[in-house]
């Protein structure tokens, strides 16, 4: 058995994006951070009063916050990718949601994490409890991290997913918002988690499982 989940929103409510400025903060310029925070706040107001929309200002910072890191070495991503993983993305777990999936793995079932989130992050998440992971690539050129291919989400989501795993369907897949509904349409049992208002919609107009309430 093939379970797909998402991490942002579905296996927890961290940020990459907090994590990596907490970890600039800490490690090479409060200065820098602070900044960059007070540039993004604007948007994050009107992203949450609903003006403009939350999942597309969200994926912009991931791309926006990335020349905070200055003289980047793998080692030091690694470290990075430790410290926000800690300091934001499990920290935030959503433990009744990855009790779900443990349950799925004792069974047999091959869990993977498949988010745009950077593939470091995914990784170091997925690994500690046991799953796999399919994260977006990144790497180094003159010092700076970059991301090696356009964040995949939605339609786009799904077919790497299937294309990296090489099958036609999954047999589970877990997903958060309505950006995920063609990742949990691909699936025999798909599994809304928390859900947003249209995947809320969606997944009672199809009868889906729901866990948890926003």
């Amino acid at each position: 058995m093939i379970i797909v989940s998402d991490l942002i929103g579905t296996l927890t409510t961290g940020s990459p994006v907090l994590g990596l400025v907490s970890w600039v903060r800490q490690h090479q310029s409060k200065f820098r951070a602070n900044m960059y925070m007070a540039s993004i706040l604007p948007g994050y107001f009107l992203a949450k009063a609903g003006l403009i929309n939350y999942q597309k200002w969200a994926m912009r910072t991931m791309y926006s916050c990335l020349p905070l890191l200055r003289d980047c070495a793998p080692t030091m991503i690694d470290k990075m990718a430790e410290w926000a993983v800690e300091k934001q993305l499990w920290a935030k777990r959503r433990k009744d949601v990855l009790e779900r999936l443990q349950q799925e793995a004792a069974k047999g079932a091959q869990i993977y994490v498949a988010s745009s989130v950077y593939a470091p992050m995914v990784e170091i998440f997925a690994k500690r409890f046991g799953a796999k992971a399919i994260g977006t690539p990144v790497e180094i050129q003159a010092g700076v991290l970059k991301i090696q291919q356009p964040l995949a989400v939605s339609e786009q989501k799904i077919t790497r997913v299937l294309e990296t795993l090489g099958v036609e369907e999954v047999d589970m897949a877990f997903g958060d918002t309505w950006q995920d509904i063609p990742m949990l349409k691909s699936a025999k049992k798909p599994i809304a988690v928390y859900p947003d208002a249209v995947l809320k919609e969606t997944a009672l107009q199809h009868g889906w499982e729901i866990i948890g309430e926003r």
